[in-house]
């Protein structure tokens, strides 16, 4: 489906997007931290949503 060289750089690509966001993140809320009061709720409601997406692709696979 994928070449090694792909799999390394989606990889890598996510790791370094992850680091950035939370970078962001956290100098943001620093900056305005009105803004950003239960943003955790956000994140598991995402988390649970994917959660729930991959379950179901691997229930309905065979």
């Amino acid at each position: 489906m994928f070449s090694i060289g792909q799999l390394i750089f989606g990889i890598c690509f996510f790791i370094v997007f992850v680091i950035v966001v939370v970078f962001s993140y956290k100098s943001d809320k620093k900056k305005q931290p009105q803004y950003f009061k239960g943003s955790y709720k956000v994140l598991i409601g995402f988390l649970i949503a994917f959660s729930l997406l991959v379950l179901i692709k691997f229930i309905t696979q065979k």
